[in-house]
């Protein structure tokens, strides 16, 4: 290594579309499987740094889940000779390099070399999308397909959701929304918001099936969350909306602390879940 060079890390921001992933982390080994970070790895590796290349994911995803914003700090280290790369020659190298048209680096910002994308976040928030009035999962609009829970239901009682939604709100215990494998050291949580609304028509559906198809967001923000906590929040809910569960009863279940509970082990389907922004302390 020769004198003068500069280890320089960056916080990247990056999207993608998490249909055909096993996840955002790496798959190390021969599996045929495969990461986001296998990916944005394999692009950051053309760009000559003289130390290895690792990103480090800022929020972890499980197989079929999107994101509209994740989060990653990496170091890269150039020759001697040549100064660090400046963000925005960063993000069109990687976006140049990458080889899967789902993934796309939105911005990198040079941050301290101590700096920790997960530990870092102040927020994350998470989007989950509905949709009512489609009588088979063949019915959803092609455009539609793995971007949404498809339920086999008219309609959704959302003011139920709603004030379902409340009992959530604040720091408690979550172990009755934690999936087992979970690596947190504590259960508890602070949840900050969880909203349930109508979304406007997409833009991807027929006029003719927009008269029966309604589509609906819930949001859920917190600085960190346990493993699938927010997929198995949304399955509560979604009960709740259904009619199967009233809104007391989610009370009961945080309080009870108990993931294999009845109700609270159904756990939403992975392709509806989007990770819509990770935030950071002066960082757009």
């Amino acid at each position: 290594m020769g004198a003068g060079s500069v280890r320089a890390r960056y916080l990247v921001y990056f999207q993608y579309l998490g249909t055909d992933f096993n996840g955002v982390a790496a798959v190390r080994g021969v599996q045929r499987a495969v990461g986001v970070q296998n990916y944005l790895e394999e692009a950051a590796e053309r760009l000559n740094s003289v130390v290895p290349v690792k990103f480090t994911i800022s929020s972890r995803t499980d197989a079929g889940v999107h994101a509209l914003s994740n989060a990653a700090h990496v170091d890269i280290q150039r020759r001697s000779d040549l100064p660090p790369f400046s963000p925005e020659v960063l993000t069109e190298a990687l976006n140049t390099h990458l080889k899967h048209p789902a993934i796309r680096v939105l911005q990198a910002f040079r941050v301290p070399s101590h700096f920790h994308a997960r530990h870092a976040a102040i927020s994350r928030t998470y989007l989950y999308r509905l949709a009512t009035g489609c009588p088979r999962p063949d019915r959803v609009p092609v455009f539609e397909r793995n971007r949404c829970w498809a339920l086999q239901a008219d309609c959704l009682d959302v003011a139920a959701m709603q004030e379902a939604a409340q009992h959530l709100l604040g720091t408690h215990d979550f172990s009755a929304f934690q999936s087992a494998g979970s690596p947190a050291s504590s259960p508890v949580r602070t949840l900050r918001r969880a909203s349930v609304s109508p979304d406007p028509a997409s833009p991807f559906v027929l006029p003719e099936e927009s008269r029966r198809l309604q589509f609906w967001s819930l949001e859920f923000e917190s600085q960190s969350f346990l493993y699938k906590q927010v997929r198995r929040m949304t399955a509560v809910l979604v009960a709740v909306g259904l009619g199967a569960l009233m809104p007391a009863q989610v009370k009961a279940i945080l309080e009870s602390q108990d993931p294999l509970g009845k109700h609270q082990s159904r756990v939403a389907p992975a392709h509806g879940l989007f990770l819509k922004s990770v935030l950071y302390e002066g960082l757009g």
